[in-house]
């Protein structure tokens, strides 16, 4: 497992892409998935810069593990800002026209459709996000 900790700005999210991206790339990714992750990635990190530590800024540490065999990628994100479960929220009606949908959730449903696995938990004053893609 290898682990990036960075502070929780926007400006960081090429870092992170460039980390995560780069463990993709060695496992032998396709393009198409490493899009589906880079999606997801980018969701979930801006929302840790913006909403987190709101008004303030704080750190964040991003894991990732490829198995050994190259077949999927876990990516861990780690915060210590405000509580919040972004898995607790049902998703969005995307059946409905744009204009009767509610605004927001609709980032974290889109990561819930690029990666095989989403999981939440708060555990010790840290909010604690794990995704997995079969690659």
């Amino acid at each position: 497992m290898k682990e990036l900790d960075i502070t929780a700005i926007p400006d960081n999210l090429n870092t992170v892409l460039e980390f995560i991206d780069s463990h993709l790339e060695q496992a032998g990714c396709s393009l198409k998935i490493q899009m589906q992750i880079d999606l997801a990635v980018e969701e979930i990190f801006v929302n840790i810069a913006h909403y987190a530590y709101k008004p303030d800024i704080g750190p964040a540490t991003v894991r990732v593990e490829v198995k050994p065999d190259g077949s999927a990628v876990t990516i861990t994100f780690i915060d210590h800002g405000v509580p919040f479960d972004p898995l607790a929220k049902a998703d969005p009606d995307v059946t409905l026209p744009s204009e009767q949908r509610q605004i927001g959730g609709l980032g974290v449903f889109l990561v819930k459709q690029n990666m095989d696995d989403i999981q939440y938990e708060y555990v010790n004053g840290s909010n604690i996000l794990t995704m997995k893609k079969d690659l």
